[in-house]
């Protein structure tokens, strides 16, 4: 600009000829201010285009100064880019080459400040967001497990920063974060959008093809119970029976009821417990994912958020399916994690404890061991860091369910509701309120299987020759194995017939050279209220209206009966053999067995074993396993008997 100037004042000097005497120096004053004038023009064009170029280049590049305030130790800036239209003139090229060096000026700029940010990177107690994230990715096991927890245990991340996460983090890193306590949910993304049913397509109907889809081969006859059940007042199904009765088989079932009038939900609770048992066949599980079940068992999630029996289920199906590593990718890419991980947090045990049980088996980072259908784990649900010394394993009675036999003691019917919801310590299951707090080193284990007075209310009427303590017994110490159950030492508490079971387990596996570890580890046995030698309540076939025709479990329950004196002659044998403790609690109190009727179900002849301590409580056969409250007699004995029988194991456990 400047030299430009001056080649116009030589230039002007060279063609004005003038009259001699003339003063020159007035001329180059005069050239000085024309001078000035094309030089205050250029300046004050190049600073009007410089103020549009920065301005121009503050909206294309936006940095969150507040984020780098708050976080210094962040290594990178988000860059905005606001595309510009394309112009063919001379002066948009140079505009666009202007910005280009702008750019490169800011981006070197940004470079040198993120250096110096990353100068005290090194204080373990400042580790931004990106570092604990790279450290998930570590080959250092013990280096990821860590990163995943503090990543949990900070909770002043922004929202943009749980965003950035949830889209970052890989499948392993998820479920980590799914299984530590207090987990804040934007870590997980949401489930994907579901694709539009086609026309005239219901969710019944979609559950029908997908079951009708699934192999036949390895389905038992009370799949095809409950799939036949459910399916024959569908559309689908009533279109097919035009040419036969639809069925597995083919040929249809005797025994599949006819139904008038079922409701949609009643049909689909019906269809997901067909699909329950298909889960439990690894065969059938590939095939499920295939068919789109895990998009169809989202959608039935959704729209049965008013349901906890369908979500239970479906939950259910969600953890079988996890047991086979291969379709873990697609149950975390359809968006299932978010779920478990927000049940998880439920109040409510039982929802809690099947989204445990499903993350646990989606865990192969920290958890060996896999929980089949029916295993359920109290304690410890999330990763806490606690060395598991130990396992406790609790076993229900007839009609009894893997939570509910284990709640705390029920109030009278009038008072029941107000007083629960009044009482803030009230738990729905002592062993993981109670024992978990005051033994938190030990894994709580509640098994579950189905158990029926009668004929008449059992689920499947082609699952009568499963239900004998032999049959059982067997299927039980095929799931615990697998669960790890028997590599540490075990302590068993058993209610009723429960206990039956697990004296049946311990003699079985002292005769399986696989399962000698489980009999080698146990330590105590626990039974409350078990009819050793039989009970009178067997019989009472003629006067108990629900008893008319007695299962499998009820006839081996008989009094005096020749299995059972062979079974508890059996038991008391490799009891004192492998030295392990044993004490029992009976019931004082009758209980209402009916209208009118009520019999103490297991005298204290029954309950006595013939070794170990007899301890009588006045409560009745239902609530001997229920404690009134944390500081009662019934569950501080429990407590200390579990403590004597581990106490060589130095468990931490508040006394």
């Amino acid at each position: 600009m400047s030299v430009a100037a001056l080649r116009l004042i030589r230039c002007r000097r060279l063609s004005t000829a003038g009259p001699p005497g003339v003063n020159k120096l007035v001329l180059q004053w005069k050239d000085l201010r024309k001078v000035a004038k094309v030089t205050g023009a250029v300046i004050l064009g190049g600073c009007l285009f410089i103020t549009y170029e920065m301005v121009a280049l503050e909206k294309a590049v936006t940095i969150d100064t507040s984020a780098v305030l708050q976080e210094k130790y962040k290594s990178y800036i988000y860059l905005r880019a606001t595309p510009a239209a394309e112009k063919e003139n001379l002066t948009a090229g140079l505009i666009y080459k202007a910005r280009k060096e702008l750019h490169k000026a800011a981006r070197r700029f940004m470079e040198a400040s993120s250096r110096l940010f990353l100068q005290s990177l090194d204080d373990p107690h400042e580790v931004a967001l990106w570092v604990l994230l790279k450290q998930t990715q570590s080959a250092n096991k013990a280096i990821r497990l860590q990163a995943v927890q503090e990543l949990a245990d900070n909770h002043h991340w922004h929202a943009y920063q749980y965003q950035t996460a949830a889209q970052v983090i890989d499948q392993r890193t998820a479920v980590g974060l799914a299984r530590t306590p207090h987990v804040d949910l934007r870590f997980f993304r949401q489930p994907p959008a579901l694709p539009h049913l086609e026309d005239g397509t219901s969710v019944e109907e979609g559950l029908w093809q997908l079951l009708a889809s699934l192999p036949q081969s390895e389905v038992d006859k009370c799949v095809q119970y409950f799939t036949s059940l459910a399916l024959r007042e569908s559309t689908q199904s009533m279109a097919a029976q035009r040419g036969g009765l639809w069925c597995f088989g083919g040929n249809g079932l005797p025994y599949a009821q006819s139904l008038t009038s079922v409701p949609s939900e009643k049909v689909e609770s019906f269809c997901l417990q067909a699909l329950v048992q298909h889960s439990k066949v690894q065969s059938h599980c590939d095939h499920i994912v295939a068919k789109g079940g895990l998009l169809l068992l989202q959608r039935i999630y959704q729209l049965r958020r008013d349901s906890p029996k369908i979500q239970r289920n479906i939950i259910r199906i969600i953890g079988n399916l996890a047991l086979n590593e291969s379709v873990h990718r697609d149950i975390v890419q359809s968006g299932w994690l978010s779920i478990l991980a927000e049940m998880m947090q439920s109040p409510h045990v039982t929802q809690a404890s099947f989204a445990a049980r499903a993350l646990a088996n989606l865990d192969r980072e920290s958890v060996v061991e896999k929980y089949q259908d029916g295993v359920y784990i109290l304690h410890p649900q999330t990763r806490n860091g606690q060395p598991v010394k130990a396992d406790v394993l609790f076993i229900h009675g007839i009609l009894g369910a893997a939570f509910k036999t284990w709640r705390q003691k029920d109030s009278s019917l009038q008072q029941e509701e107000t007083e629960t919801e009044s009482r803030s310590d009230y738990t729905e299951c002592w062993p993981k309120s109670w024992l978990a707090e005051d033994c938190p080193n030990l894994r709580v284990l509640s098994v579950e299987y189905d158990s029926h007075l009668s004929d008449w209310m059992s689920k499947c009427p082609a699952e009568n020759q499963r239900k004998s303590l032999a049959y059982r017994s067997q299927e039980l110490l095929k799931k615990l194995k697998q669960a790890g159950v028997g590599e540490r030492p075990v302590v068993w508490v058993a209610h009723s017939m429960g206990g039956l079971l697990v004296k049946k387990m311990l003699l079985d596996a002292s005769e399986d050279p696989e399962m000698k570890g489980l009999l080698k580890n146990t330590r105590g046995v626990l039974f409350y209220s078990v009819p050793h030698h039989g009970t009178f309540m067997a019989e009472y076939s003629v006067n108990v209206r629900y008893l008319l025709f007695p299962s499998i479990e009820v006839r081996e329950l008989c009094k005096d009966s020749p299995a059972l004196s062979s079974l508890n002659e059996s038991f008391v044998n490799i009891a004192k053999e492998n030295d392990f403790k044993v004490m029992s609690f009976t019931e004082s109190q009758a209980t209402n067995v009916g209208p009118m009727i009520k019999i103490v179900v297991v005298p204290k002849q029954s309950a006595d074993l013939g070794i170990g301590e007899l301890v009588e409580v006045n409560v009745d056969h239902l609530n001997i396993c229920k404690p009134e409250k944390k500081d009662s007699f019934l569950y501080k004995r429990s407590l200390q008997f579990i403590q004597e029988a581990l106490q060589n194991l130095f468990l931490t456990c508040s006394s």
